[in-house]
C-alpha cells in the first residue's frame, strides 16, 4: 500500500462508504462494545505467518506451485466440534498429497476455515410461514433457525465467531503439526468407492508410490521423516463483516501498515467489490494476500481498477484472481481478462473456482451442483490459461470431508433423489470426501496436461 494512500486510510474508513452485504444491527451500543471487545483480544494468527503465505503465493504466480483452497461454504459454530476439524483437515491433506503426488510440485493448503461465518445473500428478507424475516447470512451475523428472533442480527455473535476461530485454529495447528496425515497407511484412505471408476488403477498405483516413497526416504533417512508428516496450513475466509475484521485490524511492531490477523488470507465477495464501497475501501488498507472473486456481472476495466487499488505497488502474491464464470460462459469471459491483466503487468494468482458459478436447483427445490459441470469449468479453465500462454496456480473448492450428499454426479453417481440421505449444508452444496478426492485426482490430470 502506497505511503499517500496509508495517511488516508484506517481500520474504520470503510465506515464512509456504502455499505453492501452487512444488515443493521437493532443494537448499536452493543455493537460497540463488542467491537472494543474484539478489539482488546489476541491476534488469531501472526503477520509473520501472513507475510510467509505472500512469499508463497508469490511462486505460485511464478508457476513454480499450486495453491488448494477450500472448505466449508460457510462454517457452523455448532460445528466446531473435534470430529468435523478431523474430518476437514482429513479431506484437504489428502486432497493436497493427490496432487503433489500426481502434478511433481508444492501445493500450498488454504483452508476455508476459523472464519468462513459470514455468507452474502441476494436480499435481505425472506418470507417463512407468512412472515417476513431476515435471510439467514452465516452463524457471525444471525441463526439458521427461522423461531423469532433468531433471524435478528447479534452484536454477540462477533465475540462468538473470535472464539470459535481460535478453538478451531488451535485444533489445526495440533493436528497439523504431530504428523496427523499418516504416509505410512495411504492405503487407508477409503478409495473402494472408486473401484467401479475408469480411474480407480491410476489411484491404486498412486497409492502404491507413496507407500514406496516413504520406505524410501525412511531407509536412507530414518530421523527426519518426522519433519515430512508436518504440513503447513493456512486460514481464509471472505471478509463480509466488516466489524469482525476491522476489529482484528492492527499494525505490529516493526512493521508498516496493518494486518487483518484474524486469517491469514481474506478474500472480497463478487458482490462486495465494488470500487466505491466500504469492503474495497477496507482492504485497500491490509497487508494480508487477498482474493477477488471475479464472476458475471463484471467489467474488465473495473477489474483492472481494483487490482490496481489494491495493490499499487505490484507486489508479487498480493493478489489472488479468482474466476467463477459458470461452465457457459468461461470460454467467452475469461481469455479477454487473461490478455487485460498480462497487458498491465499485474502480478497475479490465477484461481480457478468451479463451484459458484454451476449452482442449480432441482425440481424439488433443492440447492447443488453437478459434479461433472464443476469438472468441465476446471477443464475450460485449464484450457483457455494453456491457449492464453497463463498458468493457472489453483482452484477453489466447497468441500467437505463427511459423508454429505449435496453434489450429484461423481464416481458414484449419486443422483438428485439421493439429495436429501444427508444434506447438511445452510448455504451452498459441498463436495463430499469422495469426490473431493476424485476431483483432486482429476484436477492434478488437466494440469499435466497443461504444463507437462
Amino acid at each position: 500500500m502506497s505511503e499517500v494512500a496509508q495517511k488516508d486510510w484506517n481500520p474504520l474508513s470503510w465506515k464512509e462508504k456504502p455499505v453492501k452485504q452487512l444488515p443493521k444491527y437493532p443494537n448499536q451500543d452493543k455493537l460497540e462494545e463488542n467491537y472494543k471487545t474484539l478489539k482488546s483480544l489476541p491476534p488469531l494468527v501472526t503477520s509473520w505467518e501472513i507475510e510467509v503465505l505472500k512469499d508463497k503465493l508469490s511462486n505460485v504466480a511464478a508457476g513454480n506451485s499450486f495453491l488448494l483452497q477450500g472448505g466449508d461454504c460457510a462454517e457452523s459454530f455448532d460445528a466446531t466440534t473435534a470430529p468435523k476439524i478431523v474430518n476437514m483437515v482429513k479431506v484437504l491433506l489428502q486432497t493436497s498429497f493427490i496432487l503433489i503426488h500426481e502434478m511433481g510440485v508444492p501445493v500450498l493448503r488454504v483452508g476455508r476455515m476459523a472464519g468462513q461465518y459470514a455468507k452474502p445473500r441476494s436480499s435481505d428478507f425472506e418470507m417463512v410461514d407468512g412472515e417476513e424475516i431476515h435471510n439467514y447470512r452465516g452463524d457471525l451475523i444471525n441463526g439458521f433457525k427461522s423461531e423469532s428472533g433468531t433471524r435478528i442480527p447479534d452484536p454477540d455473535r462477533l465475540i462468538e465467531g473470535y472464539h470459535k476461530a481460535g478453538l478451531t485454529l488451535n485444533f489445526l495447528r495440533a493436528l497439523a503439526d504431530e504428523g496427523f496425515a499418516d504416509l505410512h497407511h495411504p492405503e487407508q484412505w477409503e478409495l473402494d468407492f472408486m473401484q467401479n471408476n475408469e480411474y480407480y488403477k491410476e489411484y491404486e498405483d498412486m497409492v502404491s508410490s507413496i507407500t514406496k516413497a516413504v520406505r524410501f526416504v525412511e531407509s536412507i533417512a530414518p530421523d527426519t521423516f518426522s519433519t515430512l508428516q508436518k504440513v503447513d496450513f493456512y486460514t481464509s475466509h471472505e471478509a463480509l463483516n466488516l466489524y469482525y475484521d476491522s476489529a482484528q485490524t492492527r499494525p505490529v511492531p516493526r512493521k508498516k501498515g496493518h494486518f487483518n490477523l484474524s486469517a491469514h488470507m481474506v478474500w472480497l465477495g463478487n458482490r462486495t467489490r465494488d470500487l466505491n464501497g466500504a469492503h474495497v475501501e477496507y482492504f485497500k488498507g491490509i497487508n494480508n494476500p487477498v482474493g477477488i472473486k471475479i464472476g458475471p456481472p463484471f467489467e474488465i476495466d473495473e477489474t483492472l481498477k481494483l487490482i490496481e487499488t489494491l495493490n499499487p505497488t505490484h507486489e508479487a502474491g498480493k493478489i489472488v484472481l479468482i474466476t467463477r464464470f459458470g461452465k457457459d460462459n468461461i470460454e467467452r469471459q475469461l481469455p479477454e481478462l487473461i490478455r487485460a491483466v498480462r497487458k498491465e503487468g499485474f502480478p497475479v494468482v490465477w484461481s480457478s473456482d468451479p463451484m459458484h458459478g454451476n449452482t442449480f436447483s432441482t425440481n424439488g427445490g433443492v440447492k447443488t451442483r453437478n459434479f461433472d459441470d464443476i469438472l468441465s469449468e476446471v477443464r475450460s479453465a485449464f484450457d483457455i490459461h494453456r491457449a492464453e500462454g497463463s498458468y493457472l496456480g489453483g482452484v477453489h473448492l466447497e468441500l467437505t470431508g463427511d459423508n454429505v450428499t449435496e453434489c450429484v454426479g461423481g464416481a458414484k453417481g449419486l443422483n438428485e433423489k439421493e439429495l436429501d440421505r444427508n444434506y447438511e449444508t445452510f448455504c451452498d452444496p459441498r463436495l463430499n470426501y469422495e469426490q473431493s478426492l476424485e476431483m483432486a485426482f482429476l484436477v492434478a490430470r488437466e494440469w499435466k496436461k497443461s504444463y507437462l
